[in-house]
């Protein structure tokens, strides 16, 4: 859909802006608004916690607008000066953290709220609306994003001098208004396209796990005798299969290898060495081209009982544990890291790509894994946790036919997963290019909006 544009436009005199509807005033943030920092009250004591206060911190920044937070405070903790609430329509900012590598979240508070010290809060003056603050800056994120620094072990951190200085392009009130209803309207309509693409992709997943689940736990004949596995959440199996724990399928004593002790690993390399370093960002994406930590080759020496070789299948084994990832031919000499555990099979017992589906799609393994998981968020899954999970295992040319098989039958489930995730990623840069159109002036939206209930104005001091 093709928008009107305005009349008359004016030389903003900033590359990145372009033209400017000519009635428009640029001024830097600074100048519009007033910022607040945050911060953590001590987690020591207990009359802190665990009230009605919402207290913000990156995890729930998900939302154009944020009405309650995973975490509370008391009153009792801002009666004591430990944080400092805000009033409603704050917008807030993500200011530190690993996040602004990808994305420059942004929100509007719809109740009081706290902030950590991550984020900051933002309080608009009398000439500016909080709700078309928010909209700018999401529709501006990437010259944000360009005032990053690095804070240290990689985390980004926004250079609030150089930021507070982001030139904002604003009409006059009763204006962005119709542009904050517009943008309220427009992408409401496209959340719910991408939510219903979302769904769908959902629903494919849960129809490709059972389908997988089925295949092997039960085979492919329905014909086929069965036995009792013994294992109440496995149940019956074909009775030419194998029940087995994973320790027995594995090839020599450095089949499960943990990756090695983080103090290892100190003296990373920036630049391309030729030897890299994987790790949970390979294993979960299942790409192992990416990343950019590298040693040198004498330390890849020293280290080479940890190589990542073709045919290896990695787990992470902290923070998202359980991700599996079968590796492929053609990729850098290298070695897994502490977050992760190489799993090296005995081919002529269990095909690598056959496990590794055991590992993603199973559900009988995937609760033994879920079993495991408890207690070990912070410590990590070890490998003993790995070699006692039990398998059903049919015989190896069973296995091949069951891949062949499923290779047919899921990929068609693949390729509608893959559809639906263009058309979520195409949903997406519209809604971007149209919240960046419209808060920068490019389109004139007040005549698709005038027979509606205008955006409330909140004219904070």
């Amino acid at each position: 859909m093709s928008y009107p544009r305005y009349a008359e436009y004016k030389e903003s005199r900033i590359e990145w802006l372009g033209e400017v509807p000519k009635h428009w005033r640029t001024t830097p943030v600074k100048y519009m608004a007033r910022f607040f920092s945050g911060g953590t009250p001590s987690k020591e004591n207990e009359e802190y916690w665990g009230g009605e206060i919402p207290w913000v911190s990156a995890k729930d920044m998900k939302v154009d607008f944020l009405s309650d937070t995973e975490d509370h405070l008391t009153g009792y903790a801002v009666e004591q000066g430990a944080a400092t609430l805000l009033d409603v329509g704050a917008v807030l900012i993500v200011v530190r953290g690993m996040i602004l590598a990808r994305t420059f979240p942004v929100t509007v508070t719809r109740t009081r709220m706290a902030i950590n010290q991550d984020l900051k809060g933002i309080v608009a003056k009398a000439n500016v609306l909080p709700d078309f603050v928010a909209w700018y800056l999401r529709g501006t994120a990437e010259e944000s994003l360009r005032r990053l620094d690095e804070a240290g072990h990689g985390t980004k951190a926004l250079r609030m001098d150089a930021w507070t200085s982001l030139p904002v392009a604003a009409p006059p009130l009763h204006e962005q208004s119709s542009i904050v209803a517009f943008l309220d309207r427009e992408t409401g309509k496209i959340d719910a396209l991408v939510a219903e693409q979302e769904k769908l992709i959902e629903l494919l997943r849960e129809k490709r796990q059972a389908v997988i689940s089925h295949a092997v736990t039960k085979g492919l004949d329905p014909t086929v005798p069965m036995k009792d596995s013994g294992i109440e959440w496995l149940g019956a199996v074909p009775a030419h299969w194998e029940v087995k724990r994973l320790k027995f399928t594995i090839a020599g004593p450095e089949g499960l290898q943990m990756g090695p002790f983080g103090g290892m690993l100190l003296d990373l390399e920036s630049e391309n060495t030729g030897f890299k370093v994987y790790g949970q960002q390979n294993t979960i994406s299942g790409n192992f081209e990416i990343g950019t930590r590298w040693i040198n080759g004498e330390r890849f020496r020293d280290l080479i009982s940890y190589k990542l070789s073709p045919g290896d299948i990695v787990l992470t084994r902290k923070g998202s544990l359980g991700h599996a990832a079968l590796v492929h031919g053609g990729i850098s000499p290298g070695i897994i890291d502490s977050d992760t555990i190489r799993v090296r099979v005995n081919g002529g017992i269990v095909l690598p790509k056959f496990l590794t589906l055991l590992f993603v799609d199973a559900l009988y393994v995937e609760t033994q894994i879920n079993v495991g998981k408890r207690g070990a968020i912070l410590s990590g899954m070890n490998t003993d946790t790995v070699a006692n999970l039990v398998l059903a295992l049919p015989p190896r040319s069973e296995q091949e036919a069951l891949l062949n098989c499923l290779d047919s039958s899921i990929g068609k489930l693949g390729s509608m997963t893959a559809e639906a995730q263009r058309a979520i990623n195409l949903l997406k840069e519209r809604r971007s290019a149209l919240i960046s159109a419209a808060v920068t002036g490019k389109i004139d939206v007040r005549a698709l909006v005038e027979d509606e209930q205008p955006a409330k104005v909140l004219e904070l001091a």
